[in-house]
């Protein structure tokens, strides 16, 4: 493996160093970020039964059904416990939009840096690809058109490497950036819900 990649390292030039760079940057985040969304869309079961006892204002039992293992969770289980302290309603509902937020935030960490690098690589590739045709071209005309055909399509398959490490760079990074972006979007409407559905509990007409 490690002959491999020198023979890449090697046969690509630098343009290759600078994308396999990318690529462990690239699977360094995707990995952090699998073991953080662990977990995240969880706990709906949990959510509906805090939500049943707050109808039922009983509040201890709600915050002792919540687990805390997803974003939904912890938001509603302050929600719960400001309600508790009598937190006035307009200081709650801002500090649920920050809570909410600050949640959503961490969740997005990265997400656009792996954006970027599905982007950028094609590119480099492309850009390594066109150098090395220059230079294949270049010894070309040095040769005066008669070079071995056989060193100017070493040449060639050189300069075309780049672009097949950068799209292979690229690939894993834009599918996972796409895949995370919709698990946020997700846990973004699963904090609405929970939130939009305590606030209807809590704000409804006491039954006569």
């Amino acid at each position: 493996m490690l002959e491999f990649f020198k023979g890449l390292i090697s046969d690509g030039g630098p343009v290759v160093v600078i994308l396999l760079g990318l690529s462990v940057v690239s699977l360094t985040i995707i990995a952090y970020k699998l073991f953080q969304f662990t977990g995240v869309l969880s706990g709906q079961k949990r959510i509906n039964a805090a939500l049943t006892q707050v109808q039922a204002r009983d509040n201890q039992t709600a915050l002792n059904a919540l687990k805390l293992r997803s974003p939904a969770e912890r938001v509603l289980a302050y929600a719960i416990t400001a309600t508790q302290n009598r937190m006035p309603h307009a200081l709650l509902d801002a500090e649920l939009q920050r809570r909410g937020n600050a949640e959503v935030e961490e969740l997005n960490r990265f997400i656009r840096l792996l954006e970027v690098i599905a982007l950028i690589s094609p590119l480099l590739g492309l850009l390594g690809t066109v150098l090395g045709m220059i230079g294949s071209f270049q010894e070309l005309e040095l040769a005066q058109g008669a070079a071995d055909a056989s060193v100017l399509a070493g040449g060639i398959w050189q300069a075309l490497l780049t672009t097949a490490v950068g799209l292979v760079v690229a690939l894993p990074a834009a599918i996972a950036a796409s895949l995370l972006s919709a698990t946020v979007e997700r846990v973004t409407h699963k904090i609405e819900s929970a939130i939009g559905r305590f606030n209807l509990i809590v704000n409804a007409p006491a039954t006569p």
